[in-house]
């Protein structure tokens, strides 16, 4: 009974731990994003400038650490034909997700801008249902509908007739959403064989780069000063290296489907500072948009789970 008890023991310490994980990271999503609308807001910053130095930067960082930790796995990825063309497919996704959900920002705020992002399980699940050529089972369908209702509710606060969300901003944002189901379509093998770390280095770099190359941030007029220059910084170690491993931590413990609830801290973190710092609306039908997305995304865990 002893043995029984504590093995129970350290089974609810690690949901416990890996729960708080969870949370903490989606907290440093949110407070990431929160500093990318006022970096946009009060200090005059552009995604197109702000993206390419943060993942890079996040990739210098990230690149440290695994030469020390990882340095056996570190140039693996590279090794064959088929490790390539599945870091770059995980780079597409993942960098083109982070510079359209910082455009979402700053064309509309924070707690938009995630919540948005968070409707990437529906597009997961939708692209399960065209791959395994089935229909989306009764649970789904709900699913769906709960995230269509959320997106309304926020968006359009309600009133169908007038749009509280630039239509631009919509569209970005559920393209972060679809990119996240690109990176999430990477095969499981792969993202086994490799750390998290590993994959994430080389992703901030290359993308970083190719944005580089892009936007040409260099060409704009634009010079952070001290705040700029601590944003920047909270972005990239709050933002890219803290909230990543802390939620990839959490994800380990308790599994993706409890993982992705306990993430939900990401959009509320991120609305609540959008409402108390910045001064935007919150009103009841952002609430109820809210619950609309948080039942989905439980809808979506269940079904994992059974």
């Amino acid at each position: 009974m002893g043995t029984a008890a504590a093995t129970i023991g350290k089974k609810g310490n690690k949901r416990i731990i890996g729960s708080l994980c969870a949370a903490f990271g989606g907290m440093c999503w949110g407070l990431s994003g929160s500093m990318g609308q006022y970096l946009f807001r009060y200090q005059g910053m552009d995604s197109r400038w702000l993206v390419p130095y943060r993942l890079e930067l996040a990739g210098l960082v990230l690149f440290l650490y695994c030469f020390f930790r990882h340095r056996e796995k570190l140039f693996g990825v590279f090794s064959t034909a088929w490790g390539r063309r599945q870091i770059l497919i995980y780079t597409f996704g993942v960098c083109l997700c982070q510079f359209l959900y910082f455009q979402t920002i700053q064309w509309s705020n924070a707690g938009i801008g995630t919540i948005l992002q968070d409707l990437s399980p529906i597009f997961i699940l939708l692209w399960g249902c065209i791959t395994s050529k089935r229909s989306p089972k009764a649970r789904e369908v709900l699913a769906i509908a709960l995230a269509l209702a959320g997106v309304l509710l926020i968006t359009a606060h309600g009133h169908l007739s007038s749009g509280a969300v630039p239509l631009k901003a919509l569209l970005t944002g559920i393209g972060s959403a679809i990119c996240v189901t690109i990176y999430n379509e990477v095969p499981q093998e792969f993202l086994d064989e490799y750390p998290v770390s590993v994959l994430q280095t080389w992703a901030f770099a290359i993308g970083g780069g190719a944005f580089f190359l892009v936007f040409r941030p260099w060409t704009f007029s634009y010079v952070p000063n001290a705040t700029g220059l601590f944003g920047i910084a909270f972005v990239v170690l709050v933002g890219n290296v803290l909230a990543f491993t802390a939620y990839m931590t959490g994800v380990s413990m308790i599994g993706p489907g409890m993982a992705i609830l306990y993430g939900f801290t990401e959009p509320v973190t991120a609305a609540a500072v959008t409402f108390l710092a910045f001064g935007s609306k919150f009103t009841f039908f952002d609430g109820l948009g809210f619950l609309s997305v948080f039942l989905m995304l439980a809808l979506i865990s269940a079904g994992k789970a059974v």
